[in-house]
Parts: C-alpha cells; sequence; structure tokens
C-alpha cells in the first residue's frame, strides 16, 4: 500500500503500535470544521463530530492491528490522515490469517452500531432533542459517520477493506498472485465509477480518494505480476522459511550488504561468493521475514526401522 508516513506527526503509542497523524490532516480538519453545517449552535460542536471521526478512524484500524498481531504478523504503525488511517499490517501470507486482519477492521464498526443505538435509545428517552439538541445532533452525526465508514470500507475496491477481503477469500481458490489480479481489475472498475462519481459531486476531497485507491491498483497489479512470475520460478529443496513455510526460490535474488553485488544465499550458505561476506539472517521473499540459515534447514526424514 502507498506509504504516506512521510510529514507525520507521532501521537502516541498503545502495546507497541504507534499513532502518527498526517500535516494534512489539520488542514482538512480546519476547513471541514468552517465549512460546516449549521446543525450545531457553536464551532465547538463541529470539533467534536470531527474528533469523533477521527476516533472512529481510529478504533478501525487497531482493530487491524491486533488482529494482525493475533496471526503472528507484524503490525507496528498507524496513520491517521484526510481521507482516513492506514494501518500498516504484515500478516503471515495465509489467506486466513491474511482475512482476519482485514476483516477485523470493519468489524470494530458492526461492534460500534448497536452500542450507538443504545446511546441513541437513552437519547430520545431522557429528551435530550428539545434540553440538548446540539448534543443529540452530535450523537445522530456520529451513528452516521459509523454506518457511512463501515459501508464504503466493504465495497470490493482494492485496496479498501472489501476488496481485500474479496481477495483473501479468492486466496484460498485460485492461489495469492491470481486472486490479487482479479480484485485490483475489479479494483479499476470500481474506481472508474467513483471517478465518475466524484466529478459529478464536485468533490476534490473524493477525487484525491479516487487517485489514492488508483495508485494502490496499480501497485498492485505490479505485485500480482511479480508474485506469478516468482510462483513458476524452481525453488530450493531441503529449505523452507520457518514463517510462511515456504520453500526459497532458486536464483541470485539477495544482495550482498557489503559489495552489494547479487547471489543465491542457499546456494552458498549466506555466504557472500564475491566478498566472502557471511550474513547471521536470511530475508524470505515469500513474506519478508529473516531467520538465520539453520532455520532454514529442513531435517531429513529418516525412514523407519522394521
Amino acid at each position: 500500500m502507498t506509504s504516506i508516513r512521510p510529514g507525520s506527526l507521532r501521537l502516541f503509542r498503545v502495546g507497541g503500535i504507534d499513532l502518527f497523524l498526517h500535516w494534512s490532516w489539520f488542514l482538512a480538519a480546519a476547513f471541514e470544521i468552517s465549512g460546516g453545517t449549521k446543525s450545531y449552535s457553536s464551532r465547538t460542536w463541529n470539533v467534536l463530530e470531527y474528533l469523533a471521526l477521527f476516533l472512529i478512524v481510529t478504533l478501525h484500524e487497531f482493530g487491524h492491528a491486533l488482529a494482525c498481531r493475533q496471526v503472528g504478523g507484524t503490525a507496528n504503525r498507524i496513520v491517521l490522515w484526510p481521507l482516513g488511517g492506514v494501518a500498516y499490517v504484515n500478516p503471515p501470507p495465509r489467506p486466513g490469517a491474511t482475512l482476519w486482519s482485514i476483516a477485523a477492521g470493519p468489524l470494530v464498526n458492526v461492534a460500534l452500531v448497536p452500542i450507538l443505538y443504545v446511546i441513541g435509545i437513552g437519547d430520545r428517552s431522557l429528551g435530550w432533542a428539545e434540553a440538548m439538541p446540539n448534543a443529540h445532533a452530535l450523537l445522530g452525526a456520529v451513528g452516521f459517520i459509523n454506518k457511512v465508514l463501515l459501508i464504503f470500507n466493504l465495497l470490493p475496491i482494492y485496496p479498501l477493506d472489501g476488496g481485500q477481503i474479496l481477495r483473501s477469500l479468492l486466496w484460498f481458490v485460485v492461489g495469492r498472485a491470481r486472486s490479487l489480479t482479479a480484485v485490483v481489475t475489479v479494483g479499476f472498475a470500481g474506481v472508474a465509477g467513483l471517478i465518475v462519481l466524484a466529478v459529478r459531486l464536485r468533490s476534490a476531497w473524493f477525487g484525491a480518494l479516487c487517485l489514492f485507491i488508483l495508485m494502490n491498483c496499480w501497485g498492485g497489479l505490479r505485485q500480482a505480476q511479480a508474485l506469478s512470475r516468482m510462483a513458476k520460478l524452481p525453488r530450493h529443496d531441503g529449505f523452507a522459511c520457518p514463517s510462511c513455510k515456504a520453500a526459497p526460490t532458486v536464483g541470485s535474488f539477495w544482495t550482498c550488504s557489503q559489495c552489494r553485488k547479487p547471489f543465491d544465499a542457499f546456494q552458498t550458505q549466506a555466504v557472500c561468493p564475491h566478498c566472502a561476506a557471511r550474513f547471521a539472517v536470511t530475508k524470505c521473499l515469500d513474506c519478508g521475514r529473516a531467520h538465520p540459515m539453520s532455520e532454514w534447514i529442513v531435517p531429513a526424514l529418516v525412514p523407519p526401522r522394521w
């Protein structure tokens, strides 16, 4: 996914996950608050509404990050920006692990629906519409925001959550590369429709979102092509990644950090054949994790004695 971390301000860390706020968020907040609707009697309530959006998006992204960690993946930062939030998650390259890591975000919004509904019932029973009209309007806006975010995120357009959930489900059937190719194709068609909608609405915000989706679809297509090429390459026997269990690809795909020349780490036992540099860990090209060469070796099966 396209990185937006540069220019971000670190807010805090929770459970080893850093939360960043992109500088453009402040510009968008000022624009939205100053041009807010007249549902409230003062701008203070517009600020509270925008902060509620901030909180819902944050909870959504933490859902992704915590679920990814639950399945053994890596998730250590979240960036919030005007178009929403991005949780940088790296689950194990398995369809089930990826599915749970992605689905957990929308499930946070699903969990918020009954909570906000119960609060709304209390609001009506206490007569806040007459006694506290600003608070009543804020609760209605928060419930609406949560539902809109849930529905929009579930659109089957890559890289939205709906597109990535569809990719995870297809992964079970057609494999990693073909599933990504399929959802990226759907994503290109979907973003075309969103561009038409953005033009009709004359929305710069929606146009920026379409550009972000388009960039990620293009990146996803290139990744799918790379995965497809890699799947056709021969693999080393006797080795398997301790994390994803994939056998390493045969070829000079590792680069020496000393002499900058490529070599096959598994052909030379993690020793550069050009400068004799030895490496403590070797990175898996499938899942991106690094392990000592000794952990890659698959023990030979010894036939039983009868």
